[in-house]
């Protein structure tokens, strides 16, 4: 035996250093568990509580079983490539037997243990399903228009809008800013909201994307510890003409390219240019470029071309403007005065 060789001070088997392998092993308790775990869910939305805060969760039933049992066992930090074995089944419908299997290596030396793990299924309405079930609201956004009603475009887009933020602030963690009802009316639309923080962001993207101006007009409804609470309606209107829209001014016609708070930016569809005008001015409205119409153009002579009417089907002669490329074959879009028989065309 090798006088220089050490050994274990307790069982007096050869070692590097200290107490052997085994021996450290034997004084280590390095798995421990919990024999019982609670898991708080909301049966409606699925969310899981912990603490007092909720969160929302897409784990199916089998990881979030394994998830749970998982938190009710600690491995000491020195036990090396372990293998974790869960088997489970429900007592009850509110109970969940779990057994965990580990096996790992812990000091050079291969261990395994077992325990069993009962996670008890405690369901309660997450503050959001609460607010949602109870019809709760902190405010009313109200889509209008100046001087005339939303066109269907408009109302869904606005709706369409109020989702996808509603959508981004869940997807932040936000679960307390959420639509709690949206119905369109003779008059518009009207989003019930939950927030202030979504009411606000909603009127302003819907303000930004379709134009026009909106106010808010609070309401004192009471006071929670011993601060004032505000239910507030969102009046977004929209302006009296919306991008695409085409009018008739000063024996011109124009498109509308944008519309800031009755400022409208329009594009001269005789020459092509840029001109600002107010929303008050005089204009007749002839349609919209949604409302276009679409044709071949037959040939180009000169200063003018020949396009099919999609309806009749006749050849209509047009003179060419300064800001179109007209080719033969090409398409070209277009939108009639009908008060005037005249064809317009839009590029």
């Amino acid at each position: 035996m090798d006088i220089k060789q050490n050994i274990c001070p307790k069982c007096g088997r050869p070692t590097e250093e200290g107490f052997c392998g085994n021996c450290r092993v034997e004084e280590t308790e390095w798995m421990i568990c919990q024999p019982r775990v609670q898991c708080t869910h909301c049966p409606t939305c699925g969310s899981l509580k912990t603490g007092s805060m909720w969160s929302d969760t897409n784990l199916q039933r089998e990881d979030l079983i394994e998830e749970q049992a998982m938190s009710g066992v600690k491995i000491h930090e020195d036990v090396e490539d372990y293998i974790v074995s869960l088997s489970h089944y429900d007592p009850s419908p509110n109970r969940t037997m779990v057994r965990v299997d580990i096996a790992g290596t812990l000091y050079g030396i291969h261990v395994e243990q077992s325990c069993n793990i009962l996670i008890v299924w405690i369901k309660e309405q997450c503050d959001r399903c609460s607010r949602l079930s109870g019809s709760y609201y902190a405010g009313i956004i109200q889509v209008r228009a100046e001087g005339r009603k939303p066109d269907e475009w408009e109302k869904e887009r606005a709706l369409e809008i109020a989702a996808n933020l509603e959508e981004s602030f869940q997807m932040n963690g936000d679960r307390l800013s959420f639509i709690t009802k949206s119905e369109e009316n003779k008059d518009g639309v009207d989003i019930v909201i939950s927030s202030h923080s979504i009411g606000e962001s909603i009127s302003k993207e819907i303000k930004d994307r379709l134009g026009g101006k909106y106010t808010r007009h609070p309401k004192l409804i009471g006071e929670k510890k011993g601060k004032p609470v505000y239910r507030i309606t969102y009046l977004v209107r929209l302006p009296r003409f919306r991008r695409g829209d085409i009018l008739e001014m000063n024996r011109g016609y124009f498109e509308v390219r944008s519309n800031e708070s009755g400022n409208m930016r329009l594009f001269d569809l005789r020459n092509g240019e840029i001109k600002y005008v107010n929303e008050n001015e005089p204009a007749r409205h002839i349609g919209n470029i949604l409302d276009s119409e679409t044709s071949f153009v037959a040939y180009t002579e000169n200063d003018t071309f020949g396009m099919l009417d999609p309806k009749t089907y006749e050849n209509i002669e047009c003179l060419t403007k300064p800001w179109l490329n007209i080719s033969e074959g090409s398409e070209i879009r277009f939108i009639r005065d009908r008060d005037n028989d005249t064809i317009i065309l839009l590029g």
